[in-house]
């Protein structure tokens, strides 16, 4: 086993089999027991053959049946007790997990989220965890009592007819070499099939939420061709297991063949000489079948457990990812905050060597909108985000009251934040959901209050169920004005400190933009405001604008003294009264 191989199993004993051990140890009992009561059939044919047939004792044989009867119950009810209470054990522990790995992907930082499709992330939420049925449920127990059952039935071959057992042995022994070979070689392919399975349900997802520009651009085709190649990728990568499945299962078949070769010949030539007895050679062949059977089942049992431990790979790889909330850093919890935000030479980059923003400096105080224009790509958004704490400065300080934010509990700051963006996220559900999601505890007091402000009730009246309307997938049954609306009494319930308005009015058309300004006019009061709009005309109450270009701040004033200067942002205004 590798050295990762012993890593992960490590790491899956102590969180997953240990903290079970008693269920565990109780399933293996069972197994034993069952085992037992599996061994009596070989010798109950013995005694049958061998005593009481030849000595014509009905007495005896009715006990003989009763046993045998009791055995087949036996084995019955604990076949029923391992189902219920590790396969079941086990599915409840495949449902914990993915709470497990949901709480963490939730708690890492965007960046994570930039760089993997969601469609994928669901696939590691889903399906990586999946194996561990097999490692906590029957999988595992019953790979631990075939072994002790394959021993204790060569420890009674070998009492019966040593050169026999001995000469099954041997194909035994190649036949373990090649599935040990086997599963070394089928362990990547597994690790190989998960990550394939993320990318190609990651572009599965992305096609469906962007049926709309695929029907556009009459794309059809092209996503078709780029689902198929997804599609071979998982082929061909099953095809290679199944060969190794293939081989495992061959090597099975052939074991048996010559282990039935061996013992009828060996045993033939016993019986032929007279020193074995018929009973002896049929419980003798039974036992051989209760030695090979469950190394046959562990073969298959194994390959279950490689994939487990595949699955487990990439479970663990991301339950070790830092989160973006490290407790040992950021130490310091905020209660209520006035909203003084500073930055303080602050320079990040998004790729090494590659800074977006440089030595940026400015105060926004408590209650003041600061609003940040330029061209595109020129650092607006960026600077944003890090008001915001999706991101992290690279060097230099973003304080609030005077508390650096790189060592605050992101949750006690975000408490006191809102977001408000160009394109603002709906959930699936109703009008009146979507706004209570910040505080699903607030009164209808509290919640009309937020409608009203955002002029959502302009719109929710004309509808039949009012708030109550279900808005589809991202609220894809209402208009960019109507969705707008939405966001920004979402954000008025959360009653922030601090407010994030990223192009919040653009692509909007004249009567939604007039809505949508009182509405935010009502949300700015009295609140620490960050404004990015490519419409100048919609800051020019702004308390300062900085002019952003190339990441650095090239202009700093209020609306008419930056007018007055005729430099960049004289430049951006007028264009724009010229368009």
């Amino acid at each position: 086993m590798k050295k990762s191989n012993k890593v992960t199993f490590s790491w899956a004993f102590k969180k997953y089999i240990w903290p079970r051990r008693s269920m565990l140890g109780l399933g293996l009992l069972l197994i034993l027991f069952q085992s037992v009561a599996t061994l009596i059939a070989p010798y109950s044919t013995r005694y049958l053959l061998d005593y009481i047939v030849p000595n014509k004792d009905m007495g005896a044989l009715w006990i003989l049946l009763f046993v045998v009867a009791g055995a087949i119950l036996l084995r019955s009810v604990i076949s029923f007790l391992l189902t219920r209470l590790l396969s079941v054990q086990a599915q409840y522990m495949i449902a914990q997990m993915r709470g497990e790995v949901q709480r963490k992907l939730l708690r890492l930082p965007i960046g994570f989220f930039d760089d993997n499709k969601s469609g994928g992330l669901v696939s590691r939420v889903m399906s990586d965890v999946e194996g561990v049925r097999n490692l906590v449920g029957t999988g595992f127990v019953q790979l631990i009592g075939g072994s002790i059952t394959s021993i204790g039935a060569i420890v009674l071959l070998l009492r019966d007819n040593p050169m026999m057992t001995i000469c099954v042995l041997i194909p035994m022994i190649l036949f373990a070499v090649v599935i040990l070979k086997a599963f070394g070689f089928v362990r990547p392919i597994f690790r190989d099939r998960g990550k394939i399975n993320q990318e190609v349900k990651g572009r599965l997802t992305e096609s469906l939420n962007g049926v709309r520009v695929i029907k556009a651009f009459t794309a059809e085709e092209q996503e078709n061709e780029v689902f198929a190649k997804g599609v071979d990728r998982i082929f061909q990568n099953v095809k290679k297991s199944l060969t190794v499945t293939a081989l495992i299962m061959s090597a099975s078949v052939f074991l048996v063949g010559v282990a039935t070769t061996v013992i009828m010949g060996v045993g033939g030539h016993f019986m032929i000489e007279g020193t074995m007895e018929p009973g002896v050679f049929m419980s003798y062949i039974m036992l051989i079948g209760f030695m090979i059977a469950p190394i046959v089942q562990m073969g298959n049992i194994g390959s279950q457990l490689t994939e487990a431990m595949a699955g487990l790979d990439r479970t663990q790889e991301l339950m070790n990812m830092p989160e973006e909330d490290d407790s040992e850093l950021r130490s310091k919890e905020l209660g209520a905050i006035k909203g003084d935000i500073e930055f303080h030479d602050v320079s990040f980059s998004y790729e090494e060597s590659k800074e977006v923003i440089h030595s940026i400096n400015f105060k926004a105080p408590a209650g003041s909108v600061t609003a940040l224009v330029g061209s595109s790509g020129s650092g607006k958004s960026t600077i944003a985000s890090l008001a915001a704490t999706f991101i992290q400065p690279d060097s230099g300080e973003v304080k609030v009251d005077g508390v650096d934010l790189a060592r605050v509990k992101l949750r006690s700051y975000r408490r006191n934040l809102g977001v408000v963006l160009q394109d603002d996220f709906l959930f699936e559900g109703t009008i009146r959901e979507n706004i209570l999601f910040p505080r699903p505890e607030a009164t209808e007091d509290q919640l009309m209050e937020a409608v009203k402000g955002a002029y959502v009730n302009e719109f929710t009246d004309r509808f039949e169920d009012g708030l109550d309307t279900v808005i589809g997938e991202r609220g894809v049954k209402l208009s960019g004005g109507q969705r707008q609306r939405i966001s920004i009494a979402r954000a008025l319930l959360a009653n922030p400190k601090i407010i994030i308005l990223d192009e919040a009015t653009s692509n909007l058309d004249t009567e939604s933009e007039s809505f949508i300004q009182k509405s935010l006019d009502i949300l700015m009061k009295d609140r620490t405001t960050f404004v990015i709009a490519h419409r100048l005309s919609t800051i020019r109450q702004a308390d300062q604008i900085l002019v952003v270009e190339e990441g650095k701040i090239v202009e700093r004033g209020t609306h008419d003294e930056l007018l007055e200067r005729k430099a960049r942002y004289h430049e951006l205004y007028t264009i724009q009264g010229r368009i």
